[in-house]
């Protein structure tokens, strides 16, 4: 099958091949990209350039989100019933409900000023970085698996597959950790490689597949997702195989403490040192596409295989190269979760998680570029951190499926530019300077 005969690639609201952070192009006026005056912000705001779009689909979803707040209190709505009658009560309450909540929020994924506060009078200072360590935590798998759908995007794929990536990492690091035993540094180092290597293997096949026999990796890598889950479900399921031992549950053992991240922040529950992979990840990624020849060819194949094959690239290396890469990001985000935390949990069949497929997400959102990818992490990281904190600290109880609710309504904004406009009224976005303030955000 040749290229030509399969589906165009999916190409989300991005531009593979469009200009990188370096670049310089005529912009309004003639000023050039990246230079701020105030009619080039004024215009970006008018026109709703790609940040401004992303600022005002997150602004839109925490309104929506407030009034599923509201909707979710009984109190408000009983006081909503006698509007007429005292509608300073109805409207302090909905107010009240909705400040509580994102303001636990707020607290439990950025910093409570009541830390800060103790911390003037002989409280702990750790105690004020705390929460935006949990959001950190939180947002480096995020990053890792978004970054491992980004890079693949760039090159017209949809890897879908981040998920079985993530589970082939996550058996080898788990394996290593606990089956090899080496010094505290090496150990780790042999783990993430691993990882990495597991990851990269998985992401290989499908990119092999792809480029010899055309398969299209939408449907290779769901039903290598499936492949893996059951893998995963056979080899903790045996005791000869990496089942703990005198187990009856699917766990592997935990592994040794040599293979352990240390805590940059302090002592446990601070971020450990897979957020530095991640991000260290994040600037491999930024420079691998925009300052290497590889990247380039990577780009050029994601915006027109003809005229890259007519180029002498090599598309089918391509492909299976960045399948490659990509799964092996995937494998580093399992390597995050099987070796962090405080300790780390042994590796069952509910690892993985959703991390694979909010990875997509992550990537939808961060527009396919490495740094729109790491706010885009943390930003999600931020919601999951403080989404407990919010439930837990309001009367009655916010549902925590109020963060998905936000997650997903901001997707689903950022996807559909016309859409903002359209609500808030902003003229059609033209290609000028100002767009160069929303690298890694913009498409």
């Amino acid at each position: 099958m040749t290229d030509e005969s399969l589906p165009a690639a999916p190409e989300p609201a991005l531009a593979p091949a469009g200009p990188e952070p370096g670049d310089s192009a005529p912009a309004g006026n003639g000023a050039k990209r990246g230079q701020l005056t105030g009619s080039v912000i004024i215009q970006a705001i008018t026109e709703g350039s790609p940040a401004v779009i992303t600022i005002l689909a997150i602004f839109l979803a925490l309104v929506i989100s407030a009034l599923l707040i509201v909707f979710s209190d009984p109190n408000v709505l009983h006081a909503w019933g006698s509007f007429f009658a005292e509608p300073g009560t109805a409207l302090s309450l909905t107010w009240t409900s909705v400040a509580t909540a994102y303001s636990a929020l707020f607290e439990g994924s950025i910093f409570s000023p009541a830390t800060v506060a103790a911390a003037f009078h002989g409280g702990s200072i750790a105690a004020i970085f705390y929460p935006l360590s949990l959001t950190a935590f939180e947002a480096t798998p995020l990053i890792l698996t978004g970054l491992s759908v980004a890079i693949a995007f760039r090159t017209g794929l949809f890897n879908i597959g981040a998920a079985g990536q993530f589970v082939g990492g996550a058996i080898v690091a788990a394996w290593l950790g606990y089956a090899v035993h080496l010094p505290a540094v090496l150990h780790i180092g042999v783990c993430v490689v691993g990882a990495f290597v597991g990851g990269a293997v998985i992401g290989w096949i499908v990119g092999e597949l792809k480029a010899r026999t055309g398969a299209h990796e939408v449907i290779v890598t769901i039903m290598l997702n499936y492949v893996m889950y059951n893998l995963l479900s056979y080899l903790l399921s045996s005791p000869n195989l990496i089942q703990a031992p005198k187990q009856f549950n699917q766990v592997a053992p935990a592994i040794d403490p040599s293979a352990e991240f240390p805590h940059v922040g302090g002592p446990p529950p601070q971020v450990n040192a897979g957020f530095l992979i991640a991000l260290a990840a994040g600037a491999v990624v930024w420079w691998l596409l925009s300052r290497s020849t590889t990247g380039f060819q990577f780009r050029t194949v994601g915006a027109n295989p003809r005229a890259a094959r007519s180029a002498g690239m090599s598309v089918e290396r391509n492909w299976a190269l960045v399948m490659l890469i990509a799964g092996g990001l995937a494998g580093l985000a399992a390597a995050t979760v099987i070796q962090g935390g405080a300790p780390p949990p042994p590796l069952t069949t509910n690892t993985y998680g959703t991390y694979g497929f909010d990875g997509i997400t992550v990537a939808l959102l961060g527009r396919a570029r490495p740094v729109g990818v790491v706010l885009a992490g943390l930003l999600f990281g931020a919601l999951q951190a403080g989404g407990t904190v919010m439930q837990a600290a309001t009367n009655p109880q916010v549902p925590v499926d109020i963060v998905e609710v936000i997650q997903g309504l901001i997707v689903l904004f950022v996807a559909a530019p016309p859409l903002i406009r359209a609500i808030f009224r902003l003229r059609a976005a033209r290609v000028t300077g100002m767009e160069a303030v929303a690298k890694g955000w913009n498409g």
